[in-house]
């Protein structure tokens, strides 16, 4: 059921007013994709300070309550959480001095005299960045995030995160039935023998001796090695456990992030466990994936903080692989590939390769409310 290649965890929430809502999902309710779908609420969200995990506070009453943070830290970091929830950038009311479309990140922890620790959780575990650069660009967006993640808490309790009963395989499953709805064709199990050229721009692809013709391919870096750059490795380790992970209160499932200055690095480890709850392991058993950026030489000694965190392991997987990018936009050779999956449990950046993609191929943004008009035309709900 898990695609040791892939990202797998997904934002919850819709505010039913603000359009803050993780891609995958507007992606998924858009397309109606959720009617092949089944999915369950990841039991807990946690982060790693001091060689301790803790709960993500992402509420006031969590925030007072929590052991990440001294007295004084806690009443400044609920004050920095009232202040962001209120926020409305259609509102300069709710701004308290800061402009969102120029106060840097840094500045606005700044005001509210965040330390480091709270700086790091807020960032990683909370707006979900994997590195250190937001924090000197405007705050808007760092703002919404978090939201997003308070929202999408909100709206299913345990922690913002969903993921598929049956694990990531009824993502592309849900996909493939919605396509040959619209007269996709597949063929399965063909093996890839050229991708045909003529003038400089593709025509086809072949395959045991016949060739399927197209105007436009797409496809991942491994079919085009010529078209594409290593851009780094990932590493990743899946762990066969027997219980759950310790102080997580016994969660069924759970996401764990380490953020890159608790460890001395420069990217962070992201811990995602699943069990029987979610029908991807035989009852009693958990699978808890790993995974980070690969920095040095030795990168199994990059993520032993991350291991020692669910110990003892049964049976572990490791996997190290390589990071594509494409070098060629596609424009003229009509061929557009998609980058590897990095080290993140969450789908955002790859909905944003979607939507790079998407608009290499067509030239035009890719607009959700416009492809929401699109589907309510064809489902017939704008006819009286």
């Amino acid at each position: 059921g898990v695609d040791a290649r892939c990202s797998f965890l997904f934002y919850a929430g819709m505010h039913p007013v603000r359009d803050h809502v993780c891609q995958l999902v507007k992606m998924l309710l858009y397309t109606e994709v959720t009617r092949y779908l089944d999915f369950k609420v990841v039991e807990g969200s946690f982060v790693y300070k001091g060689g301790k995990i803790f709960k993500v506070p992402s509420t006031e009453t969590e925030a007072l309550a929590s052991n990440l943070m001294g007295m004084f830290e806690k009443r400044r970091f609920r004050k920095f959480l009232v202040f962001v929830a209120n926020f409305d950038e259609n509102d300069p009311k709710t701004f308290e001095g800061v402009d969102p479309k120029t106060t840097t990140m840094r500045d606005v922890y700044k005001k509210f005299d965040l330390g480091q620790d709270v700086i790091d959780f807020t960032g990683h575990a909370l707006a979900l960045y994997r590195t250190d650069d937001y924090l000197d660009v405007p705050c808007l967006e760092t703002i919404n995030r978090i939201k997003l993640y308070s929202e999408s808490l909100a709206r299913y309790g345990k922690s913002p995160y969903l993921y598929p009963l049956y694990g990531l395989g009824e993502l592309p499953q849900g996909f493939a039935r919605l396509s040959a709805i619209y007269g996709g064709t597949y063929m399965l199990n063909k093996p890839v023998d050229e991708i045909v050229m003529e003038g400089g721009h593709v025509v086809g692809v072949k395959s045991e001796g016949e060739v399927a013709r197209c105007k436009q391919l797409i496809c991942d870096p491994s079919y085009i090695p010529d078209r594409v750059r290593k851009a780094g490795q990932v590493i990743r380790v899946i762990c066969v456990l027997s219980h759950p992970i310790k102080n997580t209160n016994d969660a069924n499932s759970c996401q764990i992030i380490i953020p890159q200055n608790q460890v001395n690095r420069n990217s962070d480890i992201y811990v995602c466990m699943i069990s029987y709850a979610h029908n991807v392991a035989a009852q009693g058993k958990y699978i808890a994936i790993v995974s980070t950026t690969v920095e040095t030489s030795e990168p199994e000694t990059e993520i032993e903080p991350a291991l020692e965190l669910l110990e003892p392991i049964d049976k572990k997987f490791v996997a190290i692989s390589d990071l594509y990018e494409p070098t060629d936009d596609g424009t003229e050779s009509q061929v557009f590939a998609s980058s590897s999956y990095d080290a993140t449990t969450h789908f955002e950046t790859t909905c944003n390769d979607i939507k790079d993609i998407y608009k290499r191929m067509t030239g035009s943004d890719f607009d959700f409310e416009n492809m929401k008009r699109k589907q309510n035309d064809v489902f017939g709900e704008d006819e009286q």
